[in-house]
């Protein structure tokens, strides 16, 4: 397209195969993929759709609007034939190939101000000539008129054309058939003043669009495409980033942005981690720490050793998965492009109606009854409405991943408002997920050889294990066990491990594992109770036919989590703790942390039970590593992953991933969510006021097409700016 091809903005009409959907690209597939500027709403989505769908070899089609990326999955297709059935729709593809990187700036393929503005005086110019009596205005006022159209409206003409010849009824073809309709009866002057008036706010329109936009774009710069990287003469060379292998070593000076994820291996940085965990607040870190992509050296250059490849940093992982929430719709989305794929054929048959009826409704003039058909047309079109969701959404999912919360998809944004449970895990969500070993003793043989080599066998067990309290068990007796073999370890899910030590069966777990062994007395029964009561998570250490030992361990709860609950409830959240500890420990941590309800001494089963019945009653949440509380986190309506950062797991399968460990931001989402939720609202109720009004005064003969085109686009910008609002969303 030239320079004065302004991209399509316009949202009216239906859509085919559900636009925006997810697509998973077929297996041995190929892909293309095209930048397209014109391409950012339904409209084009679904004329792409026809054109693309039944071309030879393509196997599935990937729209992502906001990002203008269409992804052609194919199988040996001609791409070059591909891209020229973009082009036969008016459109200019772009392979991503070509391009430096998918975040390039966008061409501008809008009319230059210039050129618009003199058409805004031609139009003006016209209009004045039209309330002039000077004979010579009667030719006066159609030349300035159709110089103005020409200079602004020729694309609009073109993009119209397609759009009717593919059948499609877009903003474009209802504008053009509008603009004709007035030329042909004889209103040159307003004719004139419609176009540019379209045109001038397409420009203002665009130009919205494009901060919502740039959230991501903003994401994606937070990782410099420079490394310094160690050569193998000890020298530092500067790189593409992309071409840094794992295990390099890479330095940042002072004030520089990490390239990479790595591991520190020389320095004591202080670190800015918020285009990460959304904390403003410096980290400082020490060899053996990990970094991340995107984070900012407050002070002193150090050395890591990369661990991830570019492609690959916890950064590029978020920003995909918010790519990937941006290219899926919500809800409310896909309700209102429903709604938009009936009412637009719906007031385009009433305006047709109107045109041919009006002199034998009302006795009016067939010239009166056309020009009222024109308005209508202008007003057929649900622009303010279709585009207000995705705008809305998109502004929300960048606020949250701004702050540090990782949301996968706008339904989970937009369910979040109706959430009335949420399940905690315990260890490591609303405890500090480190904790130590208070207390252990050994029963029966109390000589001190014997408690050494009970210690030495705990500690050999627990160091197979991958449990937070095995941990603790580990780092409190790991420094005086000698060297020792374990065989043939299994782990037993919420009960513990067992395993050969030194070829003797041991077993290392909860009371849960004792009692399946039969060796839960009534004895040992009191002593365990007795330790539980002080809040203690309490492990043996047994044999075949017997304890040896227990293990006390105590983990405390975070600073930040009792905040956190008092802000789930303000909110009317009801809070529910789901632990695989005993009864008595996560009584102690509940009541501390002030939780509703809490139930202890479950296996991973259990949890996923009491989800399923409160998702009976409500929106239920369930806040997890994402590993051991997985199937619970699967069957919850919302689940969410804590410590997100670094974590492959969490990232993957988790609905909410908070990118650090403060519950905090969960009454940061729900009010996100909730704030979102009203401004969908009052985005539909303003499109669909302001179109209601404008079709009351049509037929009462008050609105005039410019004033149609006025309200279409100015509510179009009004809901527009009134989504954007989110992006300054504070929690």
């Amino acid at each position: 397209m030239s320079d004065d091809t302004s991209p399509q903005h316009g949202c009216c009409g239906g859509h085919q195969a559900e636009p925006g959907e997810t697509v998973t690209a077929p297996a041995d597939s190929d892909t293309l993929r095209l930048r397209i500027q014109e391409m950012d709403c339904p409209t084009e989505e679904a004329l792409l759709r026809k054109a693309l769908t039944s071309a030879p070899g393509v196997a599935a089609l990937e729209f992502d609007l906001m990002g203008r990326v269409l992804s052609i999955h194919h199988h040996d297709a001609d791409t070059e034939a591909l891209q020229a059935r973009v082009r036969d729709l008016g459109m200019t593809p772009r392979p991503l190939d070509d391009e430096d990187d998918t975040d390039a700036p966008p061409e501008s393929n809008e009319p230059r101000w210039g050129r618009l503005i003199l058409a805004g005086l031609l139009a003006l110019g016209a209009e004045i000539a039209g309330w002039t009596p000077w004979p010579w205005t009667d030719w006066l006022s159609p030349l300035l008129a159709l110089l103005a159209i020409v200079l602004v409206g020729l694309p609009t003409w073109r993009k119209g054309w397609v759009a009717i010849r593919h059948r499609t009824l877009n903003i474009n073809a209802l504008m053009s058939v509008a603009v004709t309709g007035a030329l042909l009866i004889g209103h040159w002057s307003e004719a004139a003043m419609v176009m540019v008036l379209f045109t001038l706010a397409e420009r203002i329109e665009a130009g919205s669009l494009e901060r919502a936009r740039r959230a991501i774009r903003d994401l994606l710069d937070s990782a410099p495409r420079q490394a310094r990287r160690r050569t193998a003469a000890g020298d530092w060379e500067s790189v593409a980033a992309e071409d840094v292998v794992i295990g390099e070593v890479v330095r940042i000076l002072p004030g520089e942005r990490l390239p990479l994820d790595g591991e520190v291996v020389r320095g004591h940085p202080s670190l800015d981690e918020s285009p990460i965990t959304g904390e403003s607040l410096p980290v400082d870190k020490a060899p053996g720490d990990s970094v991340f992509a995107g984070a900012i050296n407050h002070d002193g250059d150090f050395d890591i050793r990369t661990t991830r490849a570019a492609s690959d940093t916890t950064l590029a992982r978020i920003i995909h998965a918010v790519e990937q929430a941006q290219a899926s719709q919500a809800p409310t989305q896909r309700f209102i492009d429903r709604f938009a794929a009936v009412y637009t054929p719906v007031v385009f048959v009433l305006a047709i109606l109107t045109a041919l009826t009006w002199p034998w409704l009302v006795g009016g003039a067939w010239l009166d009854g056309i020009y009222r058909a024109l308005v209508l047309l202008v007003i057929a079109c649900p622009c303010a409405l279709v585009i207000s969701t995705p705008v809305t959404i998109v502004s929300g999912l960048s606020a949250a991943a701004r702050a540090g919360i990782l949301i996968k998809g706008g339904r989970f944004l937009e369910q979040g408002r109706r959430l009335s449970w949420l399940a905690l895990d315990k260890t490591g969500t609303l405890t500090r997920g480190e904790p130590a070993l208070e207390h252990w003793e050994a029963l029966g043989d109390a000589s001190a050889a014997h408690h050494q080599n009970l210690a030495r066998q705990a500690a050999l067990l627990a160091g197979r294990s991958t449990h937070p309290v095995s941990a603790a068990i580990q780092r409190a007796l790991a420094a005086g066990s000698n060297d020792g073999r374990v065989d043939d370890v299994r782990e037993r899910p919420g009960q513990g491990i067992e395993g050969w030590v030194d070829g003797q069966a041991l077993w290392l777990g909860n009371r849960r594992l004792a009692d399946a062994r039969g060796l839960l007395d009534a004895t040992l029964a009191e002593r365990l109770e007795a330790l539980e009561r002080r809040g203690a998570s309490v492990v043996a250490l047994g044999s075949a036919d017997r304890v040896l030992a227990l293990f006390a361990v105590r983990d405390p709860l975070k600073p930040t989590s009792l905040a956190a609950i008092q802000g789930l409830h303000r909110l009317g959240v009801k809070t529910l703790m789901l632990s695989g500890d005993n009864r008595h420990a996560v009584a102690a941590i509940a009541a501390e942390a002030g939780i509703d309800s809490a139930r202890g001494e479950l296996l991973p089963e259990d949890k996923l039970t009491i989800i399923e019945e409160h998702s009976r009653h409500g929106v239920t949440g369930m806040v997890g590593d994402g590993i051991n509380d997985a199937p619970a986190l699967a069957r919850a309506d919302i689940g969410f992953s804590m410590g997100a950062a670094g974590s492959d797991v969490a990232i993957e399968t988790a609905d909410v991933a908070l990118m650090d460990d403060d519950l905090g931001k969960l009454p940061s989402f729900l009010r996100l969510a909730r704030t979102t939720h009203r401004v969908l609202i009052q985005n539909i109720v303003l499109a669909l006021g302001i179109k209601a009004v404008f079709m009351a005064l049509a037929f009462t003969g008050q609105a005039t097409l410019w004033m149609a085109v006025f309200a279409d686009l100015g509510s179009s910008l009004l809901v527009i700016g009134n989504g954007l609002r989110l992006l300054r969303h504070s929690s």
